[in-house]
């Protein structure tokens, strides 16, 4: 990373790491989608939950649920393939956390569109803890990170997009993203580069 970032001043958002988007018997891994690309990621994502906590850093699970009531004619109609309405349905084991659960201390936001921004209490969770960077990691990298990140952008915050712990369902998807966000969104960094960045970050402020 060509700067340092405030880990006073950041969250941690870990999008859609449920079971059906990303076990091995989830709904999309069913339906012949290819996940092998989250348990590249799980051991990186692991480590850097566990050291941004050393950090005091909050985390903030994002849990899609569908339902019913939720499932508008226009969001229905992505949909190219009937079968994939059951994904995450509400209280149903592919709605669960895959690999990682929230602790008493994080907070959990749930979602009903791509975009963790739409229709929820995300925004005004950041505006109150005065959060001005976003870490962003999970599942998929092209899609609800991405969504994600890019209305965080637009709302000001600066995004710091976490390659190493993000995935999609095919390499090409992941790459065309992370070159997508490091263009026009924020910057594109390994979970190692951001950790020595907070090291230096918080050495430096010890030393004003």
């Amino acid at each position: 990373m060509n700067s340092t970032w405030n880990p006073g001043k950041s969250a941690f958002i870990i999008v859609d790491v449920q079971n059906d988007f990303c076990h091995k018997e989830g709904s999309l891994a069913t339906q012949g989608m290819d996940v092998s690309m989250v348990d590249t990621m799980m051991p990186s994502l692991k480590k850097l939950i566990i050291e941004l906590k050393e950090l005091h850093v909050p985390i903030i699970f994002i849990q899609t649920i569908h339902e019913d009531c939720t499932d508008s004619a226009t969001w229905t109609k992505r949909l190219k393939d009937k079968s994939q309405a059951n994904v995450c349905r509400k209280d149903t084991w592919g709605a669960e956390f895959y690999q990682i659960e929230p602790d008493s201390m994080d907070i959990v936001v749930v979602k009903h569109r791509y975009s963790a921004f739409i229709h929820t209490r995300l925004d005004s969770v950041l505006r109150t803890m005065k959060i001005e960077t976003l870490l962003m990691a999970g599942v998929s990298t092209n899609v609800c990170v991405e969504s994600t990140a890019r209305d965080g952008f637009m709302l000001d915050y600066d995004i710091i997009f976490l390659a190493d712990c993000t995935a999609a369902f095919s390499k090409e998807e992941h790459e065309m993203a992370l070159r997508n966000i490091d263009h026009f969104f924020g910057r594109v960094a390994d979970s190692e580069d951001v950790i020595n960045s907070a090291k230096q970050y918080k050495e430096f402020s010890s030393q004003l």
